[in-house]
């Protein structure tokens, strides 16, 4: 049995540690994604590079403590922002909102400031995972709940991704996971 604290690797999220076990599933914080992921106990790929065994050791540290250290984290990371590239096509662009009613002024707006709140955006959104995730008090079936709507919430600002220079930081919705 890996237990809490136990380091793994997982072929897709990379490195991660484990900060809750259930009956079925661990919960593993990958750094990679920034977030934590509920993954399957029969999952074979998963492999284990330090198995802390679930027994706590003296002066080891507990999931209230990874929980309190991961919320502390994420208060200090809430208003700020990933440096993450546009694609250099979009360098110095302008994009142009432009209403039906000649009559009435369209608006012009560089497209670095337009993708810089893209990126808040997306940022904002997986804190709220994050925030999801380690909620002590909603159910596993809550949190799955409000996960779709973040997913769908992915899906829907899809169409921004031809901003991005690294597809690593795209969104994506539920069909590319």
């Amino acid at each position: 049995m890996i237990g809490v604290g136990s380091r793994v690797n997982h072929p897709h999220y990379g490195r991660g540690v484990v900060v809750e076990t259930g009956s079925e599933f661990y919960m593993i914080w990958f750094k990679t994604a920034n977030t934590a992921k509920s993954i399957a106990k029969d999952y074979a790929e998963l492999d284990v590079l330090e198995n802390t065994g679930g027994g706590a050791a003296p002066g080891s540290v507990s999931l209230a403590d990874i929980e309190q250290a991961l919320d502390s984290v994420l208060t200090q990371r809430l208003h700020e922002f990933q440096l993450v590239p546009m694609a250099t096509k979009w360098n110095d662009g302008t994009m142009l909102l432009k209403p039906k009613d000649e009559s009435l002024q369209g608006k012009e707006i560089p497209i670095d400031v337009f993708f810089h709140k893209i990126v808040m955006v997306r940022d904002r959104l997986r804190l709220i995972e994050q925030k999801i995730n380690a909620h002590k008090v909603l159910t596993d079936a809550e949190k799955i709940e409000l996960q779709q709507y973040i997913t769908a919430s992915y899906g829907s600002l899809t169409t921004f991704n031809i901003l991005f220079k690294e597809t690593i930081h795209q969104f994506r919705g539920s069909g590319k996971e």
